[in-house]
């Protein structure tokens, strides 16, 4: 999953959030330094992480991006998710989608210290131009997958990202709104293992 939808799936504690939110970021030594808490959030993350990749409907999915992108089906799926949720946000929330957005960047304006560097220097922009909203928008899928471009050996695999969208729309998101009601309750499961208050 991307990052809406691991704030999404946070729940109400703010700390939770912020672990959540950082997760990838923090190596298991760095996990150590951080409040209770946000541990907590770390932990939840990589739950969520693991549930996610061994969904049978998130690897029903991943075949139909498998033959156009490779290796990088699991990376564009994630971000293709955040697409669908906000596509379905009705489903999945009594909370108007804009005044989530605006909460989430409250709590990560408010705990900016226990932000990773990796992650500062763009909380910024990911703020100013409300990346959460975007990944609503093809151009926002477009801009978020020019990023990962980036950062990979073999960017020309993520090329024609939108293209695949609009040919497997109605197969992705049938398989979205099948596996996510899964990990809305998988989630709120393991926060209360996990003994976190909402």
């Amino acid at each position: 999953m991307n990052f809406l939808a691991h704030i999404f799936l946070s729940g109400k504690n703010e700390a939770v959030l912020i672990g959540n939110f950082i997760a990838d970021s923090v190596s298991n030594k760095m996990v150590e330094k951080y409040p209770t808490d946000i541990k907590k959030g770390i932990q939840l993350h990589r739950k969520i992480d693991h549930f996610t990749d061994t969904h049978p409907k998130v690897k029903e999915s991943t075949k139909l991006l498998n033959p156009a992108h490779g290796k990088y089906a699991p990376v564009l799926l994630d971000i293709f998710y955040d697409y669908f949720l906000i596509k379905n946000w009705e489903r999945y929330s009594n909370e108007n989608f804009e005044d989530f957005t605006k909460r989430a960047y409250r709590i990560l304006e408010a705990n900016f210290e226990h932000v990773p560097h990796s992650l500062r220097k763009n909380l910024p922009a990911m703020i100013e131009s409300n990346w959460l909203a975007n990944y609503g928008k093809l151009e926002g899928i477009e801009f978020t997958v020019n990023k990962v471009m980036k950062r990979v050996s073999k960017p020309e695999q993520l090329e024609d990202s939108i293209e695949t969208i609009f040919d497997h729309f109605d197969e992705i998101n049938e398989k979205f709104n099948l596996f996510f009601p899964d990990l809305v309750k998988f989630s709120k499961l393991e926060r209360r293992k996990l003994g976190i208050i909402d």
